[in-house]
């Protein structure tokens, strides 16, 4: 997949469709019942990444104070969703230490992987961070855990919502609507379109349990993987 032409498309359709008020409003982000539940292997950006982002996220919150914004803990990228969230997932399902020996034989020969946070993209419900892996490290390791769960007994649901092939950071969802013209909004996105939120090296994976929005406070890690 040719990222920089997937990235470009999705936000010439997303600021379409925010600048015509067609944006997504997520219903379940501050709902205290939602019970949805999965197992993700995710890799986070170091600190100087997410000090750019977080400046890019100040200068959304003073024109849309009323979105949600992801802190600094919560910011990933996911490397496989093993387990989709669904609701009623709990661990008592599943034997964590097979996924882990699982992963493990998947990190056998792994090369060294490197992302390039550079510039921001978007659907209709979320803003986005581009993700670009400097070579083919990341899709290597994620076709390894492909095959590797797939020849297992063990429960997954990998590409069941969609084949992952990007390596993007959701940093904001729309919650409420616009309080200011969206033309506002995508004034800031522009700014940001191809600024360099940085490189960084994946020097730890981790496995977790968590729910649909990755928020610290529900999540369980299971296991650190060093690289």
């Amino acid at each position: 997949m040719n990222l920089t032409e997937h990235y470009n498309q999705l936000y010439k359709s997303a600021s379409e469709a925010i600048l015509n008020e067609k944006y997504n409003l997520d219903p379940y982000i501050n709902d205290s019942s939602d019970s949805r539940f999965g197992i993700t292997l995710l890799a986070r950006p170091n600190e100087k990444a997410n000090t750019e982002i977080q400046l890019f996220l100040e200068k959304l919150k003073a024109v849309e104070p009323s979105q949600y914004y992801y802190p600094n803990s919560d910011i990933h990228i996911t490397v496989l969703s093993i387990i989709s969230c669904y609701q009623g997932f709990n661990l008592d399902k599943i034997a964590v230490e097979e996924y882990i020996n699982t992963i493990q034989k998947s990190l056998i020969d792994l090369d060294e992987i490197t992302i390039e946070f550079r510039g921001v993209t978007a659907s209709n419900s979320a803003i986005m961070i581009q993700g670009f892996p400097t070579d083919e490290s990341l899709n290597n390791l994620r076709n390894k855990l492909r095959e590797n769960f797939k020849n297992s007994a063990l429960e997954q649901s990998i590409d069941s919502r969609y084949s992952i092939s990007t390596a993007h950071s959701t940093v904001m969802r729309f919650t409420e609507k616009l309080v200011n013209p969206a033309e506002k909004l995508i004034e800031i996105t522009e700014e940001f379109r191809d600024y360099n939120f940085g490189f960084f090296k994946v020097d730890k994976l981790e496995l977790v349990f968590n729910d649909w929005y990755q928020r610290k406070e529900n999540t369980i890690h299971l296991k650190n993987f060093d690289l």
